[in-house]
Order: structure tokens, then sequence, then C-alpha cells
């Protein structure tokens, strides 16, 4: 593989990004992209695929310079699930390895606002498959890492997805909390983690 593969997704994400504000246009052209990248042969840094036992982690490989998008590893060990949670942007994820489980639930609504989460369907994503994860419009979801490896996934968010305040969701009640999920350093992960 050419070394400049990553360069060359980072400059071609970044037109996507300056060339339009179309969520869905931009989400179907950087799934494309990604794709592309995984069909590439593109390897992570190995520190960048390192998992935690304590819970996922999201390494930041790409973060523009003025916020319109970053690029991600997230890391889970087997095992781990997040909470159902909201992105408030938009979001492409790619698995570049293991098999992740996600659980979609409707984006509620003031009507709906107290109310118990309804799902919306689950899907096993397998490495090499890309999905749209996100738009503003359609933003509810948890993921579990399943199979007998960590998950990884290459994600691409429409901000700086480590300092965008976003909405956690109890499954219930339809509760919110707020949240910024921040960045996590390869270094503070044990190296003896999977």
């Amino acid at each position: 593989m050419k070394p400049d593969r990553l360069r060359t997704f980072i400059d071609d994400v970044g037109l996507v990004v300056s060339s339009t504000d179309d969520e869905h246009e931009i989400t179907a052209r950087v799934a494309e992209l990604l794709s592309a990248l995984l069909a590439g042969g593109y390897r992570l840094p190995v520190e960048a695929t390192r998992a935690s036992s304590a819970r996922h982690v999201t390494y930041p490989l790409y973060i523009a310079p003025d916020d319109s998008w970053s690029m991600a590893s997230v890391v889970w060990d087997v095992g781990q699930r997040t909470g159902v949670h909201s992105h408030e942007t938009w979001g492409v994820a790619g698995i570049y390895a293991g098999v992740e489980h996600e659980f979609r639930y409707l984006k509620p609504t003031a009507s709906t606002a107290g109310t118990p989460l309804t799902p919306a369907g689950e899907t096993r994503w397998a490495p090499g498959q890309v999905t749209v994860c996100c738009t503003t419009d359609d933003d509810v979801h948890a993921v579990a890492a399943v199979g007998s490896e960590p998950t990884v996934g290459i994600h691409v968010y429409g901000g700086n997805i480590g300092t965008i305040k976003r909405r956690s969701y109890d499954l219930a009640t339809g509760e919110t909390q707020w949240f910024v999920s921040g960045w996590n350093n390869p270094e503070d992960v044990p190296r003896d983690a999977r």
C-alpha cells in the first residue's frame, strides 16, 4: 500500500466537507471514501488498535484545523457495550477488525419525551463494512463488541467529536444527560491489554 493513502483520504474528505452542507450527501460520499480506504489495505498504527479493559476508547487519527471534521479509531474490548447515545453531528463508521453489533433507536421528539426509547433495528457490522452511523436527524444508538476479538472501527465525524456536547439516554425513561466524550491517548492504555 502506498504510504500517502491516508493523506489522500484526509484531503478527499476535506474537499467533500468544504463542498456542501448537506449531511446526507457528505455521509454518502465519505462512506465511499472510507470503503475504498478499508478495501485498499490501509493499516492503522498498532497503538490505535489497543483495547482497554475499563471501557471503549477513542483515539484521534485526524482533527481538521477548523474542527469541521475528525477521524478516530474507536476500540471496544470483547463484550464491551456503549450506553445509548447521540453524536449531534453526522458520522460514518467502517469496521477495521472484529464485529460490532449496533442497536438503533428512534430519535426522541418533544411528544415522546419521558417515554422509553423505541427500538429501530439491529445490525452486525463486520470488517470492511461501512455504515452511516448518524446524521443529526437520525442519531441515537448503542454498540457492542461481539465475537472473540476487540472491535476496531474507523469513524469520521462532522466536527471534533472529542469536544462536542452529546446526549446519553436512559433506555427505559428516555431521560437525557449531556456529556463530552473527550479523546483517549494510546499511552494511557496498558500495553498488555488486547
